[in-house]
């Protein structure tokens, strides 16, 4: 029952000292084999019933064990085995951190690794899924994951070489902000700030102030929510940020118009944009996620594990299913915009567009229609239950 396979085959001509195993019990190195399993070394922090992918700090801290093990005088002449346990889950994320490896460093397509992971009698994948409380809609493949990572890696979202590690696993702590690059210097999604910094029920609240140094650093100049008001808007606007309103219902997807302002606000912007609703996963990453299909031709797929790998619980329920619906209209309109064909259309359409105040909505109806806890509230406090880190880096500087 112990089956090794090389991941992938094409890098034989390579490395031919680098495989992937799924075992049953803990081998032990001999002096041709090197054994390791990073299982409980990286572990995936679950809302629900979501169990990956492992996020981009884990990626990275992978590639950097693997790299150094393959660069070992002592290991010079051993096979490197990745070894993972017949746990499904475990299973899962483990071949997405060695086929990311094989896209990243051994310049391996997506589907040369999938198939070397498939390879032989190895039985496939179980799926990811979302942070939801119930049925999942939407299964997110191993595949779709390493095409995302590939993706990204194309379009410059990512370096390894210059990625500060220590500030991604700071900022991304709930006390810390609460905030992961999508897209950096061009999408940041952040938990939706509150009047005042404070701790509530355990659970630590930040106020806008408490942004506006690691914005301007970051030359952040937009924010945008997308729930109900919570905070004052003005004091982002006091401060120098562009801050617009695009609610609708925690959980829910956006309609065209909602869609069309977003993406008309993030091509606008002079800097980065700053995008949030209640915990920023669902429909912060749902917005995000249609600008990734126009500007970069992400599939739905792609758009989902990428975010999921920035911000893990990213896209949530019907938003999935809504990100399918919407990649080929969004292809379309991203040819339109890149290619100019339609240059005049496109503007003349932009005016019906306005964020004039005529056009974005009132106060009293940025409400998410219910009293009870919505599911942002949920994500949040779940998130807010993990246990704290050392601090590696800088803190948000807190105003009161």
């Amino acid at each position: 029952n112990t089956n090794i396979y090389l991941i992938p085959a094409a890098i034989i001509i390579q490395i031919i000292r680098l495989y992937f195993a799924t075992l049953r019990s803990k081998p032990k190195s001999t002096a041709n084999t090197h054994y390791f399993c990073t299982d409980d070394e990286f572990v995936y922090e679950n809302f629900y019933a979501d169990f990956g992918p492992l996020n981009l700090a884990m990626l990275y801290r992978y590639c950097c064990k693997l790299n150094k093990k393959l660069k070992s005088f002592t290991l010079t002449r051993k096979r490197i085995v990745h070894y993972t346990s017949f746990d499904q889950r475990k299973r899962s994320n483990a071949a997405v951190l060695i086929g990311g490896y094989a896209v990243i460093y051994l310049k391996k397509s997506p589907e040369e690794a999938y198939r070397a992971l498939i390879s032989g009698s190895n039985a496939s994948y179980l799926p990811f899924r979302d942070a939801s409380f119930g049925t999942c809609s939407y299964s997110l493949t191993v595949l779709e994951c390493l095409q995302g990572i590939r993706k990204a890696l194309q379009h410059g979202f990512f370096d390894f070489e210059n990625f500060d590690v220590d500030e991604y696993e700071h900022y991304e702590r709930v006390e810390n902000g609460d905030l992961n690059w999508i897209v950096p210097g061009k999408f940041l999604a952040f938990s939706g700030p509150h009047p005042k910094t404070k701790v509530e029920n355990g659970y630590p609240l930040h106020a806008p102030e408490a942004y506006f140094p690691y914005f301007r650093k970051h030359n952040v100049t937009t924010v945008v929510r997308l729930n109900k008001k919570i905070y004052d808007a003005q004091r982002f606007v006091d401060a120098g940020f562009d801050h617009y309103d695009l609610f609708f219902v925690d959980g829910s997807t956006p309609n065209d118009v909602i869609t069309r302002r977003f993406l008309y606000v993030c091509e606008s912007a002079k800097g980065a944009v700053a995008v949030h609703c209640k915990a920023g996963l669902g429909r912060t990453g749902t917005l995000i996620g249609c600008y990734l299909m126009k500007h970069y031709r992400f599939t739905a797929g792609e758009c989902m594990a990428w975010i999921r790998i920035c911000r893990p619980g990213s896209v949530i329920g019907p938003q999935q299913n809504f990100l399918e619906e919407k990649q080929a209209p969004l292809w379309l309109l991203g040819d339109n915009h890149r290619s100019q064909r339609a240059e005049s259309q496109l503007i003349s359409s932009m005016e019906e567009l306005s964020l004039s105040p005529a056009h974005m909505l009132r106060e009293g109806e940025l409400t998410d229609g219910v009293s009870a806890p919505t599911q942002g509230d949920k994500l949040r406090a779940l998130k807010s239950r993990r246990a704290p880190r050392p601090a590696t880096t800088g803190t948000l500087r807190y105003h009161r």
